[in-house]
């Protein structure tokens, strides 16, 4: 399941301070003995000899070279993160009252009104956590981290969050927005990749909206396991017994994070999973074992099964965070709510299985309450850069007609 994003962002690197020329000065007879003319006329400059700059063409030359040198080296510290040439690490509030004894923070999005009883969006219930800065895209927005520590799972583990730029709007101050948990593959940990800025994923839900293809998502992009993808042990995104209770941190502690600190949707229709390889399965696992809490996934190259060796011994649980079982019973339960799962899959994957068993689960259950979609990449490959494009052709439109926000 080892899974990681393709492609370095590669350092900025200057080529140099611009380089002057010394200026010589004139020597030698007076000009109008040199030259035959009275002093103080000008003269042209003799063949192959460069004319003279003047001073004030000097200190231009100077200032200017001055201020390219002042841009590239700002530039260079803030790609490595030098203050003050950088925000990261102040403190973002989301339109929130900072946590106390923080200073700074972000104050759009001014606090409205206790919402009538029969409103679809819930206020932030508190306590607000301690966001620090990230980074800041080009349109404003911060993606912020916190640590945070599960009051039902007992695990502590960081958590990124990312608002789109709509939620500090003032059209939208009285609304409730969706939230999308985004599950890494591989180890999650101790980052999950989509929080980085290179796949682009925040830019796209952005993009995606404008197009109306997409709702305005905040993303939720929690660690995914509890340590290394060691020798290939991993958590399947589930409380393996014995284990941190990582099933428990991803469906209960950090959607009571994103209830917390911002205005969401009280109902099931506001809360979504996406992920890819692992994260892809523990999306599909959630939003299957927990219909009544989550409605829906979008599931990149995902197992349809639990395969982690640390289920040894414990085969009732792992019975119990099996998606094909979770499927059955969620079809044979009457009444069982809707769900909808997307999928998308490309040729190439590493895993040759991936395809055929993506398309058994759904010609198997995809029925009655469960409703499916597939993607196909041609050429896709098994890696997060082949996934986030692809969302906007299908998976994330699929998902969005189903969802609400932003409501009031």
């Amino acid at each position: 399941m080892s899974h990681a994003p393709d492609g370095q962002q590669q350092p900025y690197r200057s080529e140099g301070p611009y380089q002057q020329q010394p200026y010589g000065e004139p020597y030698g007879q007076p000009y109008d003995q040199q030259y035959g003319q009275p002093y103080g006329q000008p003269l042209p400059p003799s063949p192959g000899e460069p004319r003279r700059p003047s001073r004030v063409r000097r200190w231009v030359i100077a200032g200017a070279s001055v201020l390219a040198l002042a841009a590239v080296a700002s530039l260079v510290m803030n790609h490595y993160e030098i203050p003050p040439f950088t925000d990261k690490g102040e403190s973002v509030s989301f339109g929130q009252l900072p946590p106390s004894g923080s200073a700074g923070g972000d104050t759009g999005g001014a606090a409205v009104a206790t919402p009538p009883p029969n409103s679809k969006m819930s206020m932030p219930t508190g306590p607000a956590a301690d966001f620090k800065n990230s980074m800041t895209l080009s349109d404003g927005t911060h993606v912020a981290v916190t640590t945070l520590t599960g009051k039902k799972s007992g695990f502590k583990g960081k958590v990124w969050v990312w608002a789109p730029k709509e939620y500090n709007d003032p059209k939208f101050a009285k609304s409730g927005f969706p939230v999308m948990i985004a599950l890494p593959g591989g180890a999650g940990y101790p980052n999950n990749y989509w929080m980085g800025t290179d796949l682009g994923l925040q830019s796209s839900i952005s993009k995606w909206y404008s197009q109306g293809k997409s709702k305005p998502f905040i993303l939720a992009m929690p660690v995914l396991n509890p340590g290394p993808d060691d020798k290939g042990v991993y958590w399947d995104g589930s409380d393996i017994p014995g284990q941190p209770k990582m099933g428990t941190w991803l469906t209960d502690d950090v959607p009571d994070l994103m209830r917390a600190n911002f205005r969401t949707i009280k109902s099931r229709d506001g809360w979504a999973y996406m992920g890819s390889s692992t994260g892809g399965f523990a999306s599909l696992k959630a939003v299957l074992k927990h219909p009544e809490k989550f409605k829906a996934a979008i599931c990149s190259g995902p197992d349809i099964v639990p395969d982690s060796s640390l289920w040894k011994g414990h085969d009732k649980e792992k019975a119990e965070n099996n998606p094909e079982l979770l499927a059955k019973a969620l079809i044979g339960k009457k009444g069982s709510p809707d769900v909808y799962l997307a999928f998308q899959v490309g040729t190439n994957e590493s895993n040759k299985n991936t395809l055929p068993n993506v398309q058994k689960f759904i010609a198997d259950y995809g029925k009655g309450p469960i409703h499916t979609n597939l993607r196909i990449i041609q050429g896709g490959r098994h890696n997060a850069k082949t996934y986030v494009p692809n969302m906007g052709e299908g998976p994330i439109q699929f998902i969005s007609k189903v969802m609400e926000g932003p409501v009031e």
